[in-house]
């Protein structure tokens, strides 16, 4: 099995391990990013159907107030837009009422997209990245703390860095990789009643050739108690020249067949569109439990949110060396894109601290 050799070894990488690979290149160290799939990005995923709106299955929206991932899309020259809002939303409250047309209070924090799709984010990360070794399909297995470091073992490779960092979701970090010396006890018990961000959500998604949603009488914005589908936005793109719907499907759906799912999809929809509905000329759908470098089973009933930003994820572990990052991790906007950024800059502040001590030693 090949070995390999660096400073830091970053496990994932998704927003916050591109994002904290970033910062280091001024450091003049050696970073290797190991990432068990075989595109890099992680819950950012955003597909890319020819001649239509790109389609975000995964993370999609940031607020004004997330300024660290602000800061960082300007300064990679990446543009945002305002999610389109209608005044009036499609309202339904239970399944024996019909669905209203309801209208909607003036939002002073409205939510805002990528300009191309989410993805364009990881893309422009990882053309920035030059020095940084990136090896994908890689899916770590164990790691071993020696007395030079760490040595982690993947199916296809090994390697070894005196620093690593995690960027995993925690509870997936402490179920599918086996540490030698075992964490805390104390790290362990948080991290599998951690919840991970969109672990158990479905995202799904219709391209159409007209905004028909756009009439007076409807709204491509909706709202649903009885679902299957409990939100919905219009999805078009920057330019208003591609068309398409995005929501969120109930997660019971998960074990259910892809034509199963769009026929109750059709199902609901149908009662606010009519046949038009049927009319999409592509249908796309991420049902992220069903990832395994993303979900894993919990052992107890887990809330939304529950354990993010614990203060135990800002500590280091296994002599100092081992780092615990990621959205989940962050103080403060755990769970969301602004948090993974955020993870990433408690990071890089540690590491550049540290290496500053190294060189003045």
């Amino acid at each position: 099995m090949k070995h390999n050799s660096s400073d830091i070894i970053i496990l994932g990488g998704g927003l916050t391990g591109l994002t904290l690979a970033y910062l280091l290149r001024a450091q003049e160290v050696k970073v290797h990013i190991l990432e068990a799939k075989e595109r890099l990005g992680g819950r950012i995923y955003t597909k890319y159907p020819e001649n239509l709106a790109p389609q975000e299955m995964g993370a999609t929206w940031l607020g004004k107030k997330h300024t660290a991932l602000v800061a960082l899309l300007a300064e990679l020259q990446l543009g945002i837009f305002e999610q389109r809002m209608e005044d009036r939303a499609i309202y339904e409250a239970i399944s024996t009422s019909p669905p209203q047309l309801v209208t909607l209070p003036h939002n002073p924090e409205p939510s805002y997209r990528i300009q191309g799709g989410t993805s364009r984010l990881i893309e422009a990360l990882t053309n920035q990245l030059e020095g940084t070794e990136i090896f994908t399909g890689q899916i770590v297995e164990a790691i071993e703390k020696t007395a030079e470091g760490f040595q982690v073992n993947a199916n296809l490779q090994t390697f070894t860095a005196p620093i690593l960092v995690s960027t995993l979701p925690p509870h997936l970090l402490t179920q599918k990789i086996q540490f030698t010396p075992a964490l805390p006890d104390a790290l362990l018990a948080v991290a599998s009643q951690t919840h991970t961000w969109m672990g158990e959500s479905i995202k799904v998604s219709l391209t159409y050739e007209a905004p028909f949603w756009r009439a007076s009488n409807l709204s491509g914005t909706l709202f649903s108690n009885a679902g299957p589908i409990t939100e919905m936005y219009d999805h078009s793109n920057v330019e208003d020249n591609t068309y398409a719907l995005k929501g969120f499907l109930n997660g019971a759906y998960y074990a259910a067949t892809k034509e199963e799912r769009l026929a109750v999809i059709m199902g609901q929809l149908r009662k606010y569109y009519g046949p038009q509905i049927e009319k999409f000329v592509t249908y796309e759908e991420a049902i992220w439990r069903e990832d395994p470098f993303v979900f894993f089973p919990y052992p107890a009933h887990v809330l939304p949110h529950q354990n993010n930003g614990h203060e135990l994820y800002r500590r280091t572990y296994l002599d100092g060396k081992f780092f615990v990052a990621g959205s989940e991790t962050a103080a403060q906007f755990p769970g969301y894109m602004e948090g993974a950024v955020r993870s990433a800059n408690f990071v890089a502040k540690a590491l550049t601290a540290h290496f500053s001590v190294s060189k003045a030693n």
